[in-house]
């Protein structure tokens, strides 16, 4: 897979993990690799340059990853609401897993990250036809994993009648 092309927004306030996943990125030859050292930053960038992918850290300040991730998806500013979003985090709690999931993240790595981590999930994001919902308190990726969960789940809704 050649992914030379692609352009990446990279939003951690820790200015050595961005170097590491710089150098990360470029041996994989991606060599737009545009970097926020915070979350107001990133959303302020993904204002003004066009990105395939943003690779987040969840603990940062003073705006960390899950309300990054909200305010991305919800900011009727931002032009591209449907980036796909790689969630970095060195603390993968059920809690903190489940709380960036429902801001609208597609994938995640676990620190130490790797190079092989962070190309798979560069790759699932890149693969995924990611279907997004929106609802009163989210819009973001479909957040069903299987992909017959929508075939599976039971019709509970008064519009769904039709389909028993």
């Amino acid at each position: 897979m050649n992914l030379g092309g692609l352009k990446i927004l990279l939003v951690d306030d820790n200015r050595h993990i961005r170097l590491v996943m710089r150098d990360i990125l470029r041996a994989v030859n991606i060599r737009d690799v545009f970097e926020a050292g915070d979350g107001a930053e990133g959303l302020e960038l993904l204002k003004k340059i066009e990105v395939d992918i943003v690779i987040t850290d969840l603990s940062m300040r003073p705006m960390n990853g899950v309300e990054f991730v909200r305010a991305l998806r919800l900011d009727k500013e931002n032009p591209n609401p449907f980036v796909p979003v790689i969630m970095m985090t060195g603390h993968a709690t059920a809690k903190r897993v489940a709380a960036a999931r429902d801001a609208g993240v597609n994938e995640f790595v676990v620190k130490p990250i790797t190079g092989r981590n962070v190309l798979d999930r560069i790759r699932r994001v890149i693969d995924a036809n990611s279907i997004f919902v929106r609802s009163r308190d989210y819009f973001g990726p479909d957040r069903r994993r299987r992909e017959d969960a929508a075939e599976t789940a039971p019709k509970r809704r008064a519009s769904d009648q039709h389909l028993i």
